[in-house]
């Protein structure tokens, strides 16, 4: 099966501050791919990329035989009406109820009658499990409710690509596994090509068709879960084992502490 997206040596960076250094990644329709390292390692950098918010400073961004920054502004816009965005937390409307959220997007991107928008609406809140809670404002809404229903709106115009930041943070076992398992039937019953960014190594594991670990501005190395959870290389062992002591370090690079305190030698 062909590339459906692709980052071929994309190198991004603010001045000196290495977040991405000749990175390269393939990503095929019909699987889901994690994204897993430490904060700051560059995960949610890339989602931004894909989407052209942030633009490389070398390399390219290929999305169905489009390079993504080389479009205007109006090729740009209708490539992300191809793109479904879940965003840690959700972000759904405060002051809108679980339909209303779902049926934003297809209001602004599409020019559908009423009639079938709340079909469609209702139909995409059921594959969520929460038809019944299409009444509910956001406020009245559980953490794993709403991270539903944010999926719901993530699917609302079928994108053959759908992006995750952070789905199971901050949710109960219950809801994660819950949020997890939709993400995988959804992938499968769309035939989508979907990319989770997650620091949760069991349920990310537990569906992911390959995963790479970002570290230090690289691949520090990919597999699928099985060829990762087996590896001895050290960064794989220290961020799936949680060592503290490792190649992944936990400071900042910075100058001697003594230096920046104006201390002798």
């Amino acid at each position: 099966m062909p590339d459906f997206l692709s980052l071929d040596r994309v190198r991004f960076g603010y001045g000196k501050r290495v977040i991405l250094n000749d990175i390269s990644m393939r990503f095929e329709r019909g699987r889901v791919v994690a994204l897993i390292g430490g904060s700051g390692s560059g995960k949610t950098t890339i989602l931004r990329l894909i989407g052209g918010q942030l633009r490389p400073q070398q390399g390219a961004v290929v999305f169905d035989g489009h390079d993504v920054h080389r479009l205007d502004r109006d090729g740009l816009y209708a490539l992300r009406r191809r793109m479904g965005m879940l965003y840690q937390f959700g972000a759904l409307f405060t002051d809108l109820s679980s339909f209303e959220n779902v049926a934003f997007p297809m209001r602004e991107h599409t020019d559908l009658p009423e009639s079938m928008i709340r079909d469609l609406v209702l139909l995409k809140l059921e594959a969520v499990g929460l038809r019944g809670a299409a009444h509910l404002r956001t406020s009245e809404l559980s953490g794993g409710m709403a991270r539903r229903v944010a999926l719901a709106r993530a699917i609302a115009l079928d994108p053959p690509l759908i992006m995750y930041d952070e789905p199971f943070a901050g949710l109960d076992p219950v809801a994660l596994a819950t949020v997890a398992q939709l993400i995988r039937r959804l992938n499968d019953a769309l035939g989508c090509a979907s990319i989770v960014v997650s620091h949760d190594i069991k349920d990310a594991f537990a569906i992911a068709d390959h995963v790479f670990l970002l570290a230090g501005g690289r691949i520090a190395a990919q597999g699928t879960p099985d060829e990762m959870k087996a590896s001895e290389d050290p960064n794989v062992r220290q961020f799936l084992d949680g060592d503290i002591d490792g190649p992944i370090a936990f400071h900042f690079q910075a100058k001697p502490l003594a230096e920046d305190l104006g201390l002798g030698a």
